[in-house]
């Protein structure tokens, strides 16, 4: 078993191993003096069963370096938030610490809104290793295998939001709001997935000109 794990991990492009334990670092680095231990491994458990299958998963269903590496930010961005679960990334402090300025004031918003940040990366950054995924493995030509990763995106969102409210009412009790990051907007999940939507619109721009 252990062989056969080592083999798989040998046969990955050296570029996406480097990925990989990049990535498990960071999650290592995020848990570090944890401020919020009780909710850590609602946010971190998902990413750490992700890297220990990933390299049985990228042996099945091959991808692109650039698609492995579109996953990987988007993994590193919802790692920086989960280490603060996403309701209280210091984004203003770290602004002000370097221009003396907070991003808050500059765009006059008042919640925190690195939530946001991420689901529009969801749809920015995953939507090219989807539409990959769906004209290499599932066999659609481009324009559908496009049209596939938008749709795709929109079903992750909303089974996202729907999963995220069923856990936090069954694991995360009363600290529901601060796991899901909603801080008090009723409209938060409505949101959310148009944010991805937004981000798989743009991603969809240079994959529409590289075909044409």
């Amino acid at each position: 078993m252990i062989a056969g794990a080592a083999a798989m991990w040998k046969a990955l492009p050296i570029a996406q191993r480097r990925m990989i334990v990049a990535l498990l670092c960071a999650v290592g680095l995020a848990n570090i003096a944890q401020p919020y231990p009780d909710l850590a491994p609602l946010q971190h458990g998902p990413t750490i069963a992700l890297i220990l299958a990933t390299p049985w998963l990228l042996r099945r269903w091959p991808l692109s370096t650039s698609s492995v590496a579109c996953i990987w930010l988007f993994l590193l961005l919802h790692t920086l938030g989960a280490r603060w679960i996403y309701s209280y990334v210091p984004y203003d402090d770290w602004a002000r610490a370097l221009s003396g300025h907070d991003i808050s004031s500059l765009f006059g918003t008042e919640r925190n809104g690195y939530d946001r940040l991420v689901h529009f990366g969801f749809g920015a950054l995953l939507t090219a290793p989807i539409a990959e995924v769906a004209g290499r493995h599932g066999g659609l030509p481009m324009r559908w295998s496009m049209t596939f990763a938008f749709a795709a995106i929109g079903l992750g969102s909303a089974v996202y939001e729907i999963f995220e409210w069923l856990l936090t009412i069954l694991a995360a009790g009363e600290t529901a709001d601060y796991y899901n990051g909603q801080q008090g907007d009723v409209w938060d999940a409505q949101k959310d997935m148009a944010a991805a939507q937004v981000g798989s619109t743009l991603a969809l721009i240079p994959l529409l000109r590289r075909r044409a």
